[in-house]
């Protein structure tokens, strides 16, 4: 497989890029627009607009003027020896891709996965475009760690990288896209190698976001950890449970993008330009680390959850010592009533004047010696 993005020098500081010959048709289309801004002819995808945030064209690695219908993008892109199409999209509905793969040339499975939104981090290759899914994630703020509270809010990003273009498509608001661009615009030398630099920052900007959220979960993981082993908290074991679907929720996000990463980083990938390989290769290494966290925050929850378990094994074993030494205490008094109420005639001390407080005195100097015997032992 050969490779598909041409790497250039970068152009001279301060350059001006000269009018090209693709510009002019594009220029007069815009000019056609009335004063309200409104075309005289229907856009390609008429509802794919309300799903379009941005839509960029990119020469020589510098961000063209004007705004771009993704059609016109495409065309304009393909005709210029070193352009590209950065089209993002949110949550866009079925006809909305239907539309836009029809321009680009998309195929329909990853079409299909990009509107349902329900896949696993996993490269795939259609023909020249390549299908990268992202699992998005942040952290939730919260005074509290409670039994309900959701600590960990993920989302998806779905990459169409090709020759001429790249198709962000963002589900939810884990990962917003637009400071991605507004860095990687400030990088002219990196946009010079096309498409797969976008799908690099994209990438970067994720696995970030992973290691911020697994920084912030240290912080709840260390939290419950001394609530467990604090005598005076309650240590709700719901809330170890509430973390623990929460860390499993993360880890379905991070763990498997790693086979991807791998991928793309590998030497007989052609497809992505080498030097954006060496970018990828330190994003592998983030992603490492964050998976190397995840894993033994996985490890420590477990741990934390057996000691909660352990602490209330005990505290039950404790509860029933305590009803075992109370019901040894009032079994003395149970069996001395017992035995004096059942009226029998001949009885020893039965006709004794003081006999009454007698046995009360002996109830109670056996059930003080019995109290005190179990207080040494620890069992009240």
């Amino acid at each position: 497989m050969t490779d598909r993005v041409e790497r250039v020098a970068p152009p001279s500081a301060g350059r001006v890029l000269k009018p090209r010959a693709w510009v002019a048709p594009v220029r007069a289309m815009a000019r056609r627009r009335g004063a309200d801004g409104a075309r005289d002819t229907a856009p390609p995808s008429g509802p794919g607009r309300n799903a379009v945030v941005d839509c960029a064209l990119y020469v020589d690695g510098l961000r063209q003027p004007g705004d771009w219908d993704y059609a016109e993008a495409l065309q304009a892109a393909r005709g210029a020896e070193h352009g590209f199409v950065w089209l993002g999209l949110h949550e866009p509905s079925l006809d909305e891709m239907t539309a836009i793969a029809a321009t680009y040339g998309l195929h329909e499975l990853a079409v299909e996965d990009a509107v349902k939104a329900q896949q696993r981090p996993k490269l795939e290759l259609f023909n020249e475009v390549s299908f990268l899914v992202l699992r998005t994630a942040r952290y939730c703020e919260h005074a509290e760690l409670t039994e309900t509270s959701e600590v960990v809010e993920t989302g998806q990003v779905m990459l169409f990288i090709g020759p001429n273009f790249l198709i962000s498509v963002r589900h939810g608001d884990a990962c917003r896209l637009s400071p991605v661009r507004a860095d990687l615009e400030t990088k002219q030398e990196l946009l010079l190698q096309g498409p797969w630099a976008v799908a690099y920052a994209i990438t970067d900007r994720v696995v970030d976001l992973y290691l911020e959220v697994a920084d912030r979960l240290e912080d709840d993981l260390d939290t419950l950890e001394a609530e467990v082993f604090d005598r005076q908290s309650s240590g709700r074991i719901q809330r170890i449970y509430q973390m623990k679907r929460e860390l499993v929720e993360f880890k379905r996000a991070v763990t498997p993008l790693q086979r991807p990463l791998m991928t793309l980083t590998s030497q007989m990938n052609r497809d992505v330009p080498k030097e954006v390989r060496r970018y990828f290769r330190d994003v592998q290494d983030h992603l490492s680390r964050t998976v190397e966290q995840v894993n033994s925050y996985d490890d420590l929850l477990n741990s934390i959850l057996q000691a909660r378990l352990a602490q209330v094994t005990v505290d039950q074993n404790n509860d029933m010592r305590k009803i075992a030494a109370w019901a040894a205490i009032a079994a003395v008094w149970t069996a001395i009533a017992g035995i004096y109420g059942m009226n029998f005639d001949v009885m020893p001390e039965l006709r004794m004047t003081y006999g009454y407080p007698v046995v009360l005195a002996l109830m109670l100097a056996i059930s003080l010696a019995l109290y005190r015997w179990f207080r040494r032992n620890g069992w009240l």
